[in-house]
């Protein structure tokens, strides 16, 4: 297996099919770490893979919770405010995430490490990928020493950038979702007590649109769209900066704020026709670009990866059919392109207007909190459901817990749903199973967990007019039932398979 591209994305990819077992080898043209921060927040859903890596310990370390959103004008007046409980949500972790994709990479890579079955190859340009009777030729460099091999691979995984080669080279073309904005992106280090709310600050306004974020103990990020007529060079040290600062800086001295980083980035919208060819796929910003207005750039990269990684493992192994990798495309295009629908919404509501939309956010903002349920849609980190799949028994109409997350519940012995199931199949259930329906599940590889009247996992059940379900190893519900043994025909076979075992240890 080849992974291009060892951002979080690639790495998240090599981690999981390390977990299972099986050789990687991750190509990255960068010496090491790219040196330039970028992403900034995830939330609980993608936190949870995160630690089915086995990092949780170790971002938890890095990272800040982030106690909601505050909708401000430009002379900082408060318009709305949804804050939430930072602590923890419904997966057992906080719901919004705010760190520093540096420091992320970097633990990231030590995990990596751990992995005898997985190689990370820096400096290595890759220049061409092709497909060849069963199997696909990677055409790299050695950046430092020019010396050029071809390495054949079972699979390709294109985890490359939004100028991704891999992409390049299944031609498939990219469909623009019609969002462009130019944005100054300012990373400040200070020491210094910022005193500001611990929350996101946007500022609504067309002609100067800003966001502020404290992402670390001393790290801060502010965002400013950028007129016609500027550029990052307009924006280069502190004096420069600081007017577009100093309502939220105005009693730290100047010479305490130290610039990490200026730069500027076009947000935009896009999204690929094809994610797969044949042996080839394309995960990240390759398959996938969207606007940052609600924090979900990175998070869509790792669930790209959590999707497939299993699906992989699966077919290797010979306990999935081959036809099994189309579902990689059916499930995760309509989840990335309904999350960039929904981050034009938010930064066209935020941004856009002129004077008519700053008159309307004056007067509506303030009066949101008014409509039932708003604060909860709002602050609510639940992404969609998957669509309808080979592995995904989700219904053509009403609504189900099919192809939804299951949460990740405490259960009665005090761990958690996930450190249970351990990224194997798991069957939920309501009753109480025969004996032979409980050595059938373990027979084939699967976890049983019982859940009992007043528990967390039989409220979701039975919210869900369900009584059994068969979750994934990535935590999605494969299928639901009324009845036990109804739902356990769907469970796959994976007796003697890496997915039989618990991946998380080397």
């Amino acid at each position: 297996m080849v992974i291009v591209g060892a951002g979080p994305t690639g790495l998240t990819a090599a981690t999981l099919l390390a977990q299972r077992g099986f050789g990687c080898v991750v190509l990255d043209r960068w010496e090491s770490i790219y040196p330039q921060p970028r992403a900034v927040h995830l939330d609980d859903e993608v936190y949870r893979i995160l630690a089915r890596l086995g990092v949780r310990d170790e971002f938890a370390a890095i990272s800040w919770p982030c106690r909601g959103l505050r909708l401000i004008t430009p002379e900082m007046r408060v318009l709305a405010e949804f804050a939430r409980d930072a602590t923890r949500g419904k997966h057992g972790y906080p719901e919004a995430n705010m760190f520093d994709q540096q420091q992320l990479e970097t633990v990231l890579r030590a995990n990596l490490k751990r992995f005898a079955t997985a190689t990370l190859r820096g400096n290595t340009e890759v220049t061409a990928v092709a497909q060849d009777s069963g199997q696909v030729l990677v055409d790299c460099a050695d950046r430092s020493t020019g010396a050029r091999e071809t390495v054949a691979a079972e699979y390709v995984l294109g985890c490359d950038g939004a100028n991704s080669l891999v992409r390049a080279s299944i031609e498939t073309t990219v469909r623009d979702l019609d969002f462009a904005q130019r944005w100054l992106v300012v990373d400040v280090a200070t020491g210094a007590d910022l005193a500001e709310w611990e929350g996101v600050h946007q500022v609504c306004d067309p002609l100067r649109a800003a966001t502020y974020m404290r992402i670390g103990k001393t790290r801060y990020r502010w965002e400013f769209r950028l007129a016609p007529h500027e550029n990052a060079d307009d924006y280069r040290d502190i004096a420069t900066l600081h007017p577009l600062l100093s309502p939220w800086t105005k009693a730290i001295p100047q010479t305490e704020l130290e610039i990490v980083r200026v730069a500027e980035y076009t947000f935009g919208a896009q999204i690929a026709e094809q994610w797969r060819d044949r042996r080839i796929f394309l995960l990240g910003d390759a398959a996938h670009l969207t606007p940052p207005f609600i924090g979900q750039g990175l998070g869509a990269g790792l669930r790209d990866a959590a999707n497939l990684a299993w699906k992989l493992a699966g077919v290797l192994d010979g306990a999935l059919p081959p036809t099994a990798l189309d579902t990689y495309q059916v499930e995760r295009k309509p989840h990335a392109l309904a999350m960039i629908r929904r981050a034009k919404l938010v930064g066209t509501v935020m941004t856009e207007g002129g004077k008519i939309g700053n008159a309307i956010r004056r007067v509506v903002a303030p009066r949101l909190h008014l409509l039932p349920g708003l604060k909860d849609q709002i602050l609510n980190s639940e992404t969609p459901a998957l669509h309808r799949s080979e592995l995904v028994a989700r219904p053509r109409f009403g609504r189900a817990l099919d192809g939804t997350l299951c949460p990740n519940a405490v259960l009665e012995d005090g761990r958690r749903f996930d450190d249970v199931a351990a990224s194997r199949f798991a069957v939920v259930t309501c009753d109480q199973p025969e004996e032979t329906q409980r050595a059938e599940i373990t027979r084939r590889g699967a976890v049983l967990l019982v859940a009992r009247s007043g528990t967390t996992l039989h409220r979701w059940l039975r919210g869900g007019r369900a009584r059994a379900a068969i979750v994934r190893p990535d935590g999605t519900v494969l299928r639901t039932g009324r009845e036990l043994q109804a739902v356990c025909t769907a469970l796959p076979d994976f007796s003697g398979t890496h997915l039989a075992q618990p991946g998380t240890e080397p």
